[in-house]
């Protein structure tokens, strides 16, 4: 009779010790070790090294000598240092909601983190807006979860009817304050020109908008972004933020997404070469928000209150 378990015990043994070596116990003590003398972090997630490079370079991103410069964990680096002050770890996600969700699913298993930022770039399907504007959303929806109609069916034949896509506060597990709205960002001066003959119409600006639409979609098309602004209401439309703001909902850690804007999605403005004239200016204003933003957080709630604040 024993011996007809002894193949189970094996084999649950086995499990056990994949489970536990998914993780190296060298890399989780580093992981304890960052957390004793850095955390809680604020956690700065980031789409692609367009959008990380500028920071790295930035004198106001400074290494913390109590720990390492970085930790390579299941194919994600994560980078530490400093902001104004608080202690970060940063890291890169690549595109799409699935390398965003994991990826932060995974800064949040490992570090202690008591916040996140989130920025890049992201088409435009506000025509009231520009290029070089940056928006921070106060919902974010994930679209583009498709019911396609069966070949041959018409008008009269319905799809099957679902509840509106859901969206997710951008700051729905942080905390109010009573002190006085900070308005530190609408003050910001940000570029307007490329170079001496190339430059935007006029000073990009900081501003808070409804909603930003996420999706595994390079919009790149003027009918489809005027229908995603009319039927949802979306500013900013990209591939990662929805999925950075589910993940931080449902670990109940506060969460704000930046994002300036590069083009208008499908084109269509008097801008020619939205894109690839002005890329850089986007990322770097969003880059300079964020930078702006991250000193705010030590102040309890004045970071909350300066998205708070009408800009």
């Amino acid at each position: 009779m024993a011996m007809r378990w002894w193949p189970v015990l094996v084999a649950a043994a086995m499990m056990a010790t994949a489970a536990e070596g998914f993780i190296s116990a060298k890399t989780w003590s580093a992981v304890r070790r960052a957390n004793d003398r850095g955390g809680p972090f604020v956690g700065l997630v980031v789409p692609n090294a367009n959008e990380m490079d500028p920071v790295l370079n930035s004198p106001s991103f400074t290494p913390t000598p109590t720990l390492p410069s970085y930790l390579d964990i299941q194919g994600r680096r994560f980078r530490f240092g400093a902001i104004g002050g608080q202690n970060v770890v940063m890291v890169m996600t690549g595109l799409s909601m699935l390398n965003a969700g994991l990826t932060t699913q995974l800064l949040l298993s490992l570090f202690r983190v008591k916040g996140i930022v989130h920025w890049g770039i992201a088409g435009n399907a506000d025509e009231g807006l520009q290029i070089g504007d940056v928006t921070i959303p106060e919902h974010w929806a994930h679209l583009s979860l498709w019911n396609w109609q069966r070949y041959g069916d018409g008008p009269e034949n319905e799809l099957p009817r679902s509840r509106p896509p859901a969206t997710t506060p951008a700051t729905s597990a942080s905390s109010t304050s009573p002190t006085k709205p900070s308005r530190s960002h609408c003050g910001m001066e940000l570029p307007a020109c490329v170079n001496a003959t190339t430059c935007l119409p006029r000073a990009p600006r900081v501003t808070r908008v409804r909603r930003g639409c996420s999706a595994n979609v390079f919009l790149d098309n003027a009918a489809y972004r005027q229908f995603l602004r009319a039927k949802f209401g979306c500013t900013p439309v990209e591939m990662e933020s929805a999925a950075v703001a589910l993940v931080a909902h449902q670990h109940a850690v506060p969460f704000l997404t930046i994002r300036s804007l590069s083009d208008l999605a499908g084109g269509g403005s008097s801008l020619g070469n939205e894109a690839g004239e002005f890329l850089a200016i986007a990322a770097q204003n969003a880059v300079d928000v964020m930078l702006n933003f991250v000193p705010l957080l030590a102040d309890g709630g004045a970071a909350h209150d300066a998205v708070a604040a009408d800009m």
